[in-house]
């Protein structure tokens, strides 16, 4: 299981570069906390590899009775239907990014690099999703079995190598989704958020203008998108949709929001430029829409980012 790519380590270069010029006390730090992490890659790699066939005394297990476990537990309840590997390769992504995660503080004075290794730091996240989405894509009616089988190859790649060799193609559109999002709060007038809509289609490249042409007059499409965009609950914006017509409302500030629920948001606030409040906010509506699909509840059943990565998975 290989740490960093040469990007990777080009950029870490480049940082310990500026760090020996502006901050040289910081840079040993730095070291040891890249070695730390390098080591626990040398020690995942000593575990077996999750592909093939395994006998354990009477017991066979290969990738398809793996895959079939998962697919009946949920995401928050697999950690020990998992094998060693794959939960230790999980937290070496974990430490990866908080290895990462230093950097930016140390570098505010050198933006384009700081831009740089925040982009390393989200492509972590996605890899950390990508698992969930492949996942349900093997689940996926509307796929072909080549494709689940395409789908099965690259999910044992991560599993074994802590990278996911899709995300060069869908990273860059799920990061200008999110600077999209973030470049000003969500407006909590009509609550229909088509201001929103329009804002995000116009700063992200044309497949996902392409997927909201197509998918919008979906429910299951319109409702995740509404939980991206105004960072609630499904159950939380009919609450407050209802209760802001039955008071003859017109619009409330994001700071009122609370104000009209009991107890909420339910949901993680995303905090700008923290890697890790994206990671939670889509953590929270995941569980929240398995919840649903389980339970027959009204409302997502997946999440933005999932559904937008079936569309590009799609059009490969």
């Amino acid at each position: 299981m290989a740490l960093l790519d040469p990007y990777e380590e080009s950029l870490l270069a480049e940082a310990l570069d500026f760090l020996r010029e502006e901050f040289p006390g910081e840079v040993s730090r730095v070291r040891e906390r890249f070695d730390c992490v390098r080591q626990l890659a040398e020690a995942i790699n000593r575990f077996p590899r999750v592909e093939g066939v395994q006998r354990i005394g009477d017991m066979v297990r290969d990738e398809r009775n793996l895959i079939s476990v998962l697919e009946k537990t949920s995401p928050s309840s697999r950690l020990l239907h998992m094998p060693t590997r794959i939960v230790a390769a999980r937290g070496l992504l974990v430490a990866k990014s908080h290895a990462f995660s230093l950097l930016p503080l140390l570098t505010s004075s050198h933006p384009e690099l700081q831009a740089s290794i925040r982009r390393v730091i989200f492509s972590i996240i996605c890899v950390l999703m990508a698992e969930d989405v492949y996942i349900s894509c093997l689940k996926e009616e509307s796929f072909s079995q080549k494709k689940k089988d395409e789908l099965s190859n690259d999910l044992f790649l991560l599993w074994n190598s802590g990278s996911d060799p899709r995300s060069s193609h869908y990273a860059p559109a799920l990061e200008e989704l999110w600077k999209a999002r973030n470049s000003s709060p969500p407006s909590f007038g009509t609550m229909e958020g088509s201001s929103e809509l329009i804002r995000i289609s116009m700063d992200i490249e044309h497949t996902w203008q392409d997927f909201i042409v197509q998918r919008i007059n979906h429910d299951q499409t319109r409702w995740a998108l509404e939980e991206f965009l105004f960072g609630l609950s499904y159950e939380e914006i009919t609450e407050l949709r209802a209760r802001l017509r039955r008071f003859g409302i017109s619009a409330v500030s994001y700071q009122e929001v609370p104000s009209f629920l009991e107890g909420g948001p339910a949901y993680t606030k995303v905090v700008s430029n923290d890697p890790r409040a994206i990671y939670d906010f889509y953590v929270d509506r995941r569980d929240a829409a398995f919840m649903r699909k389980r339970t027959g509840a009204r409302g997502p059943e997946n999440t933005l980012e999932e559904l937008y990565l079936k569309y590009h998975i799609a059009l490969e």
